[in-house]
């Protein structure tokens, strides 16, 4: 990948650890769920309950770790949260196994391994950037953009594989396992990280909490980039959530079809991925950000025309594959970007503060499509998604921005020279 282009053997461990975590999470994919239904007979209204409740609860914890992480070495952090969802996780075998796994336990977990997660990913952001120089952002995020969509080819259908030889918990127990080989390879990427230093050696204040959001909004460059990802991320997710629902239900669609339906159009986020470089270098990344950023947003609407029977898996397919090439595209330019639109002291508290909106903006819109899906029926709904889509690149930036050009930031730590 990358066309040869080396990274040195640190990024390769970080590399490698983040294949691992992402190959463990898509064969788990839908696996509370599953496992909400199969085992604890939940009906509609909590397996909804267990997203939208612990992605939202899990958003509020993290919210005070991102400035707690901003100023602590990063790669401990990142063992840390890999581990806490590795434990997490094996808690839902260890109690199916003794015959007490409850629906509040599911939950719960769904709630650290959100906030962990969220932490986990603005930690790496920072990380990020004192591994690989400034130029070699882009190289990086592709790559794992590119790592990111071939682990969602192949992880639903071995999970589903798994799940029917081995039971419904066995995709829990590879999640945690890779969050658990994740951490040692983060580990082995070694090296010396310099401590970042708090200005004036202030203690964490209640205000502080704010600090991210008060950088993003501030900023007239990032500040219509996250309104765009967060409102085109949330009613994406909404709309994928009803699709389930219309294929699985009335048009009458097994479970492996529905799943082949995402599983091939995701060959196309691997091949925008690695076109995402080439295309930022030729024509420069605001200009990749506002087309592609865009063109994504044209393909949602079609998913309301979804029939039954062949015709209507082929829409689909044809659908998603236009969706997520231009997703695989979007992806590591849209994160090269925003990184280095962030000053170095402020990324974990940026990265924390984005991701907790998008995840409470998802769970809000989800529950709210949900309610109207059963006012107005699943088609209805997905077709108003797809409509309010079409708006959405009006906010994406109109003016390209140096790099480092943020306000009010403190001079950077030094990076990790090793």
């Amino acid at each position: 990948m990358g066309n040869g282009h080396r990274l040195g053997r640190r990024f390769g461990w970080l590399w490698g650890a983040y294949g691992a975590s992402a190959l463990g999470t898509w064969l788990a994919f839908g696996a509370f769920p599953l496992i909400a239904i199969q085992v604890l007979h939940a009906g509609p209204a909590k397996v909804a309950a267990l997203s939208a409740v612990g992605t939202a609860v899990g958003a509020a914890v993290a919210v005070p770790l991102g400035p707690w992480v901003e100023f602590r070495r990063k790669r401990p952090v990142l063992v840390a949260t890999d581990l806490v969802r590795c434990v997490a996780l094996l808690t839902i075998p260890v109690a199916f196994a003794c015959g007490v796994l409850s629906f509040v336990q599911l939950l719960l977990v769904a709630v650290v391994v959100s906030a962990a997660d969220i932490t986990f990913r603005a930690a790496s952001g920072a990380y990020l950037k004192t591994l690989v120089p400034a130029e070699d952002l882009l190289v990086a995020n592709a790559r794992f953009e590119s790592t990111a969509w071939t682990t969602t080819v192949v992880g639903p259908p071995l999970g589903g594989a798994a799940i029917g030889l081995l039971g419904p918990v066995a995709t829990v127990v590879a999640d945690a396992v890779s969050y658990l080989l994740s951490a040692l390879g983060i580990r082995a990427t070694g090296g010396r990280e310099p401590r970042p230093e708090r200005p004036q050696a202030a203690r964490l204040r209640a205000g502080d909490l704010l600090d991210g959001w008060r950088y993003i909004l501030a900023d007239p460059t990032l500040r219509p980039l996250f309104f765009n990802t967060a409102l085109f991320n949330g009613l994406l997710m909404a709309a994928d959530a009803l699709l389930a629902v219309l294929m699985l239900g009335r048009l009458g669609f097994s479970p492996w079809q529905y799943g082949l339906a995402f599983a091939v159009p995701s060959i196309g986020g691997l091949l925008g991925s690695r076109l995402a470089r080439p295309l930022a270098t030729r024509f420069g990344a605001h200009r990749v950000l506002v087309v592609v950023g865009g063109l994504r947003a044209l393909w949602p609407v079609g998913l309301a025309f979804t029939g039954p029977g062949t015709g209507g898996l082929l829409l689909v397919m044809g659908v998603e594959l236009g969706l997520i090439f231009c997703c695989g595209v979007f992806g590591p330019v849209y994160a090269t970007y925003r990184l280095e639109r962030t000053a170095n002291d402020r990324i974990t508290r940026t990265l924390s503060a984005w991701s907790v909106t998008t995840k409470a903006v998802t769970a809000l819109l989800t529950a709210a499509w949900g309610a109207l899906a059963g006012l107005l029926g699943p088609r209805t709904a997905i077709g108003l998604a797809g409509v309010l889509l079409l708006a959405t690149p009006l906010l994406l930036p109109r003016r390209a921005a140096p790099p480092h050009a943020a306000p009010e930031s403190a001079p950077a730590p030094a990076p990790d020279g090793a």
